[in-house]
């Protein structure tokens, strides 16, 4: 079962993540990034908010920093998640422990004072994420989103948006307004099932032909039709890095929070990398180069 009601806070709850993580055959880089893995708790110490729609298991930064040591990976972006909401002390606590190799992505809202963002960006932070997904809530208040937006702007951050295909075709126009730069989480979730010349993906694609836009080749496991090895998602993948191989990021998403379906191990995804990016140079440009350059690492020859 995905889902349950947990037995103290009767929040929904989810799965934990896979306890025995492979060995992959792939060798990571000097210096890559896992681009988008999350915080929990331990909620002893940072609650998870009020309004959240689900309490997950606790994933603390010690089990990240074991993942991270088992799969090769010497860096990270740690993304904001919704059972934290704005509260995003867990993450800074990741980041004040390792302030060169981890960076975050926060949740905001316009009650924060010019003093709270510079203290965010003091911290690490290099960008702000909007949910739009319906199980995490649905669309924000966009009139607050573009008034946060222009005050975190003059810090140099970027926009990271978790959206679903439907939310593609519905916000285009307004995703197009901005002029900052655009991360797509989990290649937009399109479902594979409905095809690569879906709509949802062809707007994908046609944002990374502008120069401001990333995407995430992330979620191979949510956007899967076909489940274990998700090679049903290698194409779209491929698709994007093609696009725009200098604006690709990946990451493994651990601790994959409301996986519906099949738990991944996080060494079999790290092992789809050759499949999505499929030459060395390719692959250090998405797990090192690009990262740097967008989060501010130390540049690795």
């Amino acid at each position: 079962m995905s889902e349950y009601l947990h037995p103290v806070t009767g929040m929904k709850s989810c799965m934990a993540p896979d306890p025995d993580t492979r060995t992959p055959a792939f060798i990571a880089p000097k210096g890559a990034c896992d681009s988008h893995c999350h915080i929990f708790g331990p909620h002893e110490v940072f609650p998870y908010h009020p309004k959240s729609t689900y309490h997950p298991p606790d994933g603390p930064k010690e089990s990240l920093a074991a993942l991270h040591a088992k799969l090769g990976i010497d860096r990270a972006v740690i993304v904001q998640a919704s059972c934290h909401g704005p509260d995003n002390r867990a993450m800074l606590d990741a980041i004040a422990g390792r302030p060169d190799d981890y960076r975050g992505v926060c949740i905001a809202n316009d009650s924060f004072s010019d003093e709270d963002f510079a203290d965010l960006d003091a911290g690490g932070v290099r960008g702000i994420r909007f949910n739009f997904v319906t199980h995490l809530g649905g669309t924000p208040d966009l009139a607050m989103m573009q008034r946060v937006l222009d005050r975190i702007k003059p810090l140099g951050w970027h926009l990271v948006i978790h959206v679903n295909a439907e939310d593609i075709l519905n916000f285009k126009d307004f995703f197009l307004q901005f002029d900052m730069n655009i991360v797509v989480d989990h290649m937009g979730r399109v479902p594979t099932a409905d095809g690569v010349h879906q709509p949802a993906f062809k707007i994908l694609k046609s944002f990374l032909e502008r120069e401001n836009w990333w995407v995430k080749i992330c979620g191979s496991e949510r956007i899967s039709s076909a489940g274990p090895p998700f090679y049903d998602a290698v194409p779209y993948a491929q698709e994007l890095v093609e696009i725009a191989p200098d604006r690709v990021l990946w990451g493994t998403d651990w601790p994959h929070p409301n996986i519906k379906r099949h738990m991944p191990n996080d060494g079999d995804l790290l092992d789809l990398v050759p499949l999505l990016a499929r030459d060395s140079a390719l692959q250090k440009k998405i797990l090192v180069d690009n990262p740097a350059r967008l989060y501010g690492f130390t540049p690795v020859e």
